[in-house]
C-alpha cells in the first residue's frame, strides 16, 4: 500500500493533547463522568458513548475531541459513557432530555437503545445525531461516522494484496458484533474486495464468525477453535479490528504462525501499531477521530440553530437504514489503510505518542522509519 497524505490536523491536536492523558490508545477505566466543558454561550450539546471495554477510543479520543470541537462551536459539552450498561445509557439520556440539551448526539450500544432514545429525544424536541453508529429503525435524521464499507474493502484488498501469491490461501474470518451495523458494514466491505477470490478459488474462505460484543477474549477463543478443526492451517485472518487481531495473533504465537499469516485490523491503537512494526499484524485502518467529531459538531451547531439546509450542506451523503427503509442524510468520512511503512503518519498527527509506541523490541523499527 503506498503512504497516503491525511488532512492536516496535527496542529490541533497538539494543544488537545495537553487537555487528556490519553494522548495514547490506552484505555480509561475510571471515572467517565464528563460534565460540562464550560463556556457555551449557545447551551448544551448532550453526547452519550457506549463503553470503553472493547475500545480506548471512546476515552481517549472521542471524549476530549467531541469537547474540543463543540466548545469551538460555543457549546458546553455534556459527554458520559454508559460503559456498555444499557440501563445507564437509557438514564444517561433521560438526564440530558429533562434538562434539555440543544442537541443529543448518540453513539449508542446497539440499534435498539439508541432507537429508543432518538425516539424519547424526538419527542422532546431535541434533535438527534447518530454518532458512529447508525442506529437501524432509528429517528435520528443525520448521521456521522466513516465510510465503514470502505473500512472493510481497505483490510479487504490488504489481504488480497498479502496473499497475491499464496493461490487457494486459507482464510478465517474473525467479524465484530452482529448487533452492530458497523461490524456488517465492514464485513460488506471485505467481501468486495475478498468474495471474488473465493469464487475464483484464488483464496478459501474456511470460515466467518462474528463475535458478541466484540470481545476479544471470546473472539480469540473462537479462532482458535476454527483453527484447531481446520487442522491448524491458515493462510490470512480477517480481524475486524485490533482488539480480536491481538486476540489472534496471541493464539498464532501458540502455534509459531505470528508473523508468517498476514492478520487485518482497524482503530491504529497503540497495541494495534506495534504489531504492525512486528510484522504480527500486516495492516490497520485510521480513521482521524478528530475529523468525525468536528463534523458532529458542526452539524449539531446547525441543528440547535434549526438550520436545516446548513445541517444539509454538510451532510451531503447517504446511508441506508434496511430496518427503517429510510436514507439517513450522513457524513461519512474517509478511512486509511496503515501498514508497516505508514505508522510514522499516525504519530507524527499526535493520535499515538512516539514515547509510548516505541520501545521494547519496536523501538528498533521505529528508528528504521523515523518514527521520534
Amino acid at each position: 500500500m503506498g503512504t497516503k497524505t491525511f488532512g492536516a490536523v496535527a496542529v490541533v491536536l497538539a494543544g488537545l493533547l495537553t487537555l487528556t492523558a490519553c494522548g495514547s490508545n490506552s484505555s480509561k477505566t475510571g471515572t467517565t463522568s464528563g460534565g460540562s466543558s464550560g463556556g457555551g454561550a449557545n447551551g448544551t450539546v448532550g453526547v452519550i458513548l457506549p463503553e470503553t471495554a472493547t475500545s480506548a477510543r471512546w476515552e481517549g479520543f472521542d471524549r476530549p475531541m467531541l469537547q474540543k470541537a463543540l466548545s469551538a462551536q460555543g457549546f458546553d459539552a455534556d459527554v458520559e459513557n454508559a460503559q456498555g450498561d444499557v440501563q445507564k445509557f437509557t438514564t444517561l439520556a433521560d438526564g440530558m432530555i429533562a434538562k434539555g440539551v440543544k442537541v443529543l448526539v448518540i453513539a449508542s450500544i446497539n440499534s435498539e437503545v439508541g432507537t429508543a432514545v432518538a425516539n424519547k429525544a424526538k419527542k422532546a424536541g431535541i434533535p438527534t445525531i447518530d454518532y458512529d453508529r447508525l442506529n437501524l429503525g432509528g429517528s435520528s435524521d443525520y448521521y456521522v461516522s466513516f465510510d465503514n464499507v470502505r473500512v472493510g474493502q481497505l483490510q479487504g484488498q490488504a489481504l488480497a494484496d498479502a496473499l497475491k501469491d499464496r493461490r487457494g490461501g486459507q482464510v478465517i474470518e474473525i467479524e465484530g458484533a452482529p448487533t452492530d451495523n458497523n461490524a456488517t458494514l465492514f464485513a460488506q466491505g471485505q467481501r468486495k474486495a475478498l468474495q471474488p477470490l473465493y469464487d475464483s478459488g484464488a483464496l478459501k474462505l474456511v470460515a466467518s464468525q462474528p463475535i458478541d460484543g466484540w470481545d476479544n477474549q471470546k473472539g480469540g477463543q473462537v479462532f482458535e477453535q476454527l483453527l484447531t478443526g481446520n487442522g491448524g492451517k491458515v493462510d490470512g485472518v480477517v480481524a475486524a479490528n485490533d482488539g480480536l487481531a491481538g486476540a489472534i495473533i496471541t493464539v498464532l504465537k501458540k502455534n509459531g504462525l505470528n508473523g508468517k499469516v498476514p492478520v487485518t485490523g482497524q482503530d491504529a491503537t497503540a497495541d494495534g501499531l506495534k504489531a504492525v512494526l512486528r510484522g504480527d499484524q500486516y495492516m490497520t485502518v485510521f480513521k482521524p477521530i478528530q475529523d468525525e467529531a468536528t463534523a458532529a459538531a458542526k452539524l449539531a451547531a446547525a441543528l440547535a440553530k434549526g438550520d436545516k439546509a446548513a445541517a444539509d450542506a454538510i451532510a451531503t451523503a447517504a446511508s441506508q437504514d434496511p430496518k427503517g427503509n429510510r436514507t439517513v442524510k450522513s457524513v461519512l468520512l474517509d478511512p486509511h489503510t496503515i501498514t508497516r511503512a505508514d505508522v510514522k503518519q499516525v504519530v507524527d498527527q499526535g493520535y499515538v505518542k512516539a514515547g509510548e509506541l516505541c520501545t521494547g523490541d519496536v523501538a528498533s523499527a521505529c528508528g528504521q522509519l523515523g518514527i521520534s
